[in-house]
């Protein structure tokens, strides 16, 4: 693809720990009297969070590490998780916003003990966030390991999932403008780059999602939900082999069919997410007939014929975007989503496609076009009073 760079440059990489320590910490954790060592181990660790930083990476914040709260003040932030401050649920538990003393808006994720998630997720979860940093990625404050209660407190992101905004079905939200959807395939292709190709070794995420690509009130993107993120091969290992964890829809076929763990696993989910953003389809479907419910079984047809692109484009854009841009974005999405790991391209390569796509925003004065479109150009217009504030984490 003649859109893809062919020059990548070195770049320095950030040294973390092996998540070995996670498991110990999680197994250990499962017992009352043994509680103290999970705290322990995530101080310990996270007090090395900026060992290996860059400091002349503008990219990465710079992050003091996580606070451990005690049980009582995360009850008086969040109002005794009061049923009014839920913002979100999800495999790990309940998520309630809340107030902190010292006046921060925060999101207060609470384990649910039969939940589908445990120990290992939130260990490993608390350990990545407090090692890695980057306007991209989502910011942890602190953790709670009182008795058998595991919370996580993140920074509040007022804009909710780019799943609210993409399949929220209520007529009074505004759908996403071209640029905006551009702009936030960006932000996780930055997110992703910075996981794989700054962290040594690598972070492959294994969960990447509409649901996990969290908004900021200017519509900046960032990961969450760590939980099931792994550290990549290194030295001579091509891949990873684990257990199949992630989202169905979004799982690489070869991982899905033989649990070999590679980061162009994380690829073909980010091909996934661009046909999301392009179509306003779901990866999975189950309301649309049986040849529409898989989102990319669907696009394949229509990659192999250039004039069908426009066929693809979500129709709640109105046709407000560049056409040109639209083939681009689409034939970035389908070298993602090749079936072969090996001819996926590389994060680095993907990032700068998508900011080549993103530096040519749609315009409607220049396409000729009278009306506006549904949200204006970069930067994302101010919310409006009906939308709601939502989030998921």
């Amino acid at each position: 693809m003649g859109c893809f760079s062919c020059l990548i440059s070195r770049k320095k990489v950030i040294q973390i720990e092996d998540t070995d320590r996670a498991r110990s910490a999680s197994r250990t954790s499962v017992n009352k009297e043994k509680k103290v060592c999970l705290d322990e181990d995530v101080q310990n660790v996270s007090g090395d969070a900026n060992l290996g930083v860059d400091r002349n990476d503008k990219t990465a914040r710079s992050k003091s590490p996580a606070k451990s709260f005690t049980y009582r003040e995360l009850c008086i932030a969040t109002g005794m998780f009061n049923g009014a401050n839920k913002i979100g649920e999800g495999g790990f538990g309940k998520v309630f916003k809340g107030r902190l003393d010292t006046g921060d808006i925060v999101a207060v994720k609470q384990l649910n003990h039969e939940g589908v998630q445990g120990s290992q997720e939130f260990i490993i979860e608390v350990l990545m966030l407090s090692l890695l940093h980057h306007p991209n990625l989502m910011g942890l404050k602190g953790y709670c390991t009182d008795g058998d209660e595991k919370l996580l407190v993140y920074e509040y992101m007022p804009k909710g999932s780019l799943e609210d905004h993409l399949f929220d079905l209520n007529p009074e939200k505004i759908p996403l403008s071209w640029n905006t959807r551009m702009k936030i395939a960006v932000d996780t292709a930055k997110g992703l780059e910075y996981l794989h190709c700054k962290a040594n070794p690598p972070v492959i995420f294994r969960d990447l999602k509409a649901a996990n690509i969290l908004l900021d009130n200017d519509f900046n993107a960032r990961l969450s939900d760590f939980g099931l993120a792994k550290l990549g091969p290194v030295g001579d290992k091509t891949h990873v082999s684990t257990r199949v964890m992630g989202t169905y829809g979004y799982c690489a076929p070869e991982y899905a069919m033989s649990g070999k763990l590679t980061v162009k696993s994380d690829i073909f989910s980010l091909g996934v997410v661009m046909l999301e953003l392009i179509t306003g389809r779901r990866s999975i479907d189950p309301n649309r007939s049986r040849a529409e419910q898989n989102l990319v079984n669907w696009s394949r047809p229509y990659f192999k014929d250039r004039r069908r692109f426009v066929q693809l484009a979500d129709p709640a854009l109105k046709g407000q975007y560049p056409p040109k841009c639209l083939h681009h974005a689409l034939a970035i999405a389908a070298m993602c989503l090749q079936e072969q790991p090996a001819y996926r391209p590389l994060i680095s390569d993907v990032l700068v496609a998508l900011e080549y796509v993103a530096n040519q925003p749609f315009n409607p004065e220049a396409s000729g076009s009278g009306s506006r479109s549904p949200t204006q150009p970069l930067p994302p217009p101010a919310p409006s009073p009906s939308q709601q504030d939502h989030s998921r984490y």
